[in-house]
């Protein structure tokens, strides 16, 4: 039987809410127990043109509860015959999520989602905990292991207001912190943008392992 060890995963992912946009950014660094197993994993993802999506978990779930996400997306639009919202997206999403962990499994079916874009009431950013269970968020959310050192700079640095520029950098120097001390985050940063032009990216900036 594979040791509980072998199959923990670890990651940085973070949620930026501004006057002017959405910014969603993640680490590239994916890691069975010790081992770092890939250092060029894409954890941010367009699931339309105006929402994305961050993932951190098993990677096995992650990778059909995203290819399922972008379906009832698909599907619903053409039953409805209009664009659906972000709110109905985000709650597809969270039943999926629900669906999936409570499903009979010998390895049991985590994973963990920031869920951002943009329609006609403006922004929104959610975060889908592993359980189902969802939340809209007005500031900031950061997901994975490495989210316990982000807390700290986020609610030290974050403002209202923020143009998307500012996020971007706020963003990246989060994801440094927690680079500092988790492990299992690391080799790079994506960053991707949601703005009035849609959902744009992500764009890798490969960063020092310490801070200057």
């Amino acid at each position: 039987m594979d040791s509980p060890e072998i199959r923990k995963t670890g990651t940085t992912t973070v949620g930026l809410k501004c006057k002017d946009g959405i910014v969603l950014a993640a680490d590239k660094r994916a890691t069975a127990g010790t081992l770092i197993a890939n250092k060029e994993v894409q954890k941010v993802f367009a699931v339309t043109n105006s929402m994305a999506i961050t993932t951190a978990g098993g990677v096995s779930d992650i990778q059909l509860i995203l290819k399922l996400i972008k379906a009832e997306i698909n599907l619903k639009q053409i039953r409805t015959g209009r664009e659906t919202t972000v709110k109905e997206a985000a709650n597809l999403l969270a039943g999926i999520v629900y669906a999936n962990i409570r499903k009979y499994s010998t390895i049991p079916g985590i994973a963990h989602f920031l869920f951002a874009g943009k329609d006609e009431t403006g922004y929104h950013l959610y975060d889908i905990y592993p359980d189902g269970s969802l939340a809209e968020l007005d500031d900031y959310a950061t997901s994975g292991s490495g989210s316990v050192f982000v807390f700290g700079v986020l609610e030290t640095l974050f403002k209202p207001n923020m143009t998307v520029d500012e996020a971007k950098a706020l963003a990246t120097r989060s994801i440094q912190a927690s680079m500092q001390r988790d492990s299992a985050s690391g080799n790079g940063i994506d960053v991707l943008t949601i703005t009035a032009e849609g959902a744009k990216g992500p764009e890798t900036r490969m960063v020092k392992q310490t801070l200057e």
